[in-house]
């Protein structure tokens, strides 16, 4: 009886979905490292069936059964990225060692937790109430002026979002500083090196039409890297994993449309 070995990726053509198939993409064009897609379904909500919640108890894609430890699952993106970067990227082609480099290992968690803690979770709300939700939420849209309102603070509204708009392009703000900085990439020494942490943050971007961003004209230094970034092989490669029936379609975006 054989063994089954590699990793199965579980997932479906959404940002995160995104992330963890550019990186094992890289991984393949490096490594020549191989893995397998089982497409999920999240149309017809597939990722809340008994057997993927066994796999990932939270329902959430992706995830990942590494076959050549045990059967090892890993759910959550980020922590696939960082598990996938400690156990197969040999030669820190896309990240540091924590021992070797620290200082340069936290600058790459840094970046990929802001990532995962803001951008991540405000353009998915701002996707949702823009395009999914059955009718106009005000309050949802102006959440953060309620709460200003609710803590009887007297602020300019200059000085904060009004809505998750505000909030996405503040943070497109917060990323064009950094790479602002003299830098190609988000975390390394000098001009950077790419990295888990640029994986990680780019494929919000890469869909910002949906979230009703025309162009990056207003952050120049993320429109050069995604430009830079976005024409790798592997993105495109990326685009089209884990898609299959209702989802064939799901944020169908060219990397040519990322400017």
């Amino acid at each position: 009886m054989s063994v089954k070995r590699g990793i199965t990726l579980y997932s479906a053509p959404t940002p995160n979905g995104f992330k963890v198939a550019v990186f094992l993409e890289e991984l393949k064009s490096v490594y020549n490292f191989d893995y397998e897609v089982r497409p999920v379904n999240v149309a017809k909500g597939e990722q809340k069936d008994p057997w993927f919640i066994a796999i990932n108890p939270n329902g959430r894609i992706p995830a990942i059964v590494d076959h050549s430890r045990n059967d090892f699952v890993v759910f959550e993106t980020a922590a696939i990225l960082i598990y996938l970067q400690q156990h197969y990227d040999t030669t820190n082609k896309f990240g540091w060692d924590p021992k070797e480099n620290p200082d340069e290992y936290s600058e790459m968690l840094q970046w990929i937790f802001f990532a995962h803690g803001g951008v991540g979770p405000m353009q998915g709300q701002l996707n949702h109430f823009r395009n999914a939700a059955s009718e106009v939420v005000p309050y949802a849209l102006n959440r953060q002026s309620h709460m200003f309102k609710s803590l009887s603070l007297v602020t300019p509204s200059t000085l904060y979002p009004t809505g998750y708009l505000d909030e996405v392009k503040r943070l497109y703000s917060v990323l064009d500083i950094r790479l602002n900085q003299d830098r190609d990439y988000l975390a390394g020494p000098g001009r950077g090196m790419y990295s888990i942490a640029d994986m990680n943050v780019l494929p919000w971007l890469r869909i910002r039409e949906y979230s009703g961003l025309d162009n990056l004209d207003e952050w120049p230094n993320v429109k050069r890297w995604c430009e830079n970034t976005l024409s790798r092989d592997a993105w495109e490669v990326a685009g089209n994993v884990g898609r299959v029936g209702d989802t064939a379609s799901l944020y169908r975006v060219g990397h040519k449309q990322t400017t």
